[in-house]
């Protein structure tokens, strides 16, 4: 299989940024949770992160990168964006809107662009590991990377 094939959105865009970042590929068919892909990939949990996709009071869709093993902090969130609430997307709602499946979505490149917040936790590290845009595909890059890649902000969004 040639380089050309194996390109996500995500990976297009980050090359036409020219953002550095690393690819890994894992065997996988079906959806799997951050910490199993961390696991099978020996990734340290603490720098693996999420995307998860959330809708406003307003109705409008934000869009969050957290730890694997943390939990949005709803409050925390909604302030993040402005909001009076926010609610996880349904399921069902994902692919239509990002262009993107669970297990495989990633806040680089989808449909359209929401505002994205990404975990303020991984300002302390050198590198971060997101999902690539498909299930079985990781990127690596720094933090300052993901967020100029997404249009993200940093802010605390996690649960304590």
């Amino acid at each position: 299989m040639g380089k050309k094939e194996v390109k996500t959105n995500a990976m297009r865009i980050l090359d036409k940024m020219k953002i550095s970042y690393e690819y890994q590929t894992y065997e996988c068919d079906e959806f799997t949770d951050g910490i199993e892909t961390a696991d099978k990939l020996n990734l340290p949990h603490e720098q693996v992160y999420k995307t998860i996709v959330t809708t406003g009071k307003s109705g409008e869709h934000y869009v969050f990168v957290l730890p694997i093993e943390a939990e949005i902090d709803f409050k925390k969130a909604a302030k993040a964006v402005g909001e009076k609430s926010i609610e996880m997307l349904r399921l069902k709602e994902l692919t239509p809107l990002t262009g993107y499946v669970r297990g495989g979505c990633t806040s680089i490149g989808m449909k359209k662009h929401f505002p994205t917040i990404i975990d303020a936790s991984a300002q302390q590290f050198e590198k971060v590991y997101v999902s690539a845009g498909r299930i079985g595909a990781q990127l690596t890059l720094a933090p300052e990377d993901l967020r100029k890649a997404a249009d993200a902000t940093f802010a605390d969004v996690i649960h304590a």
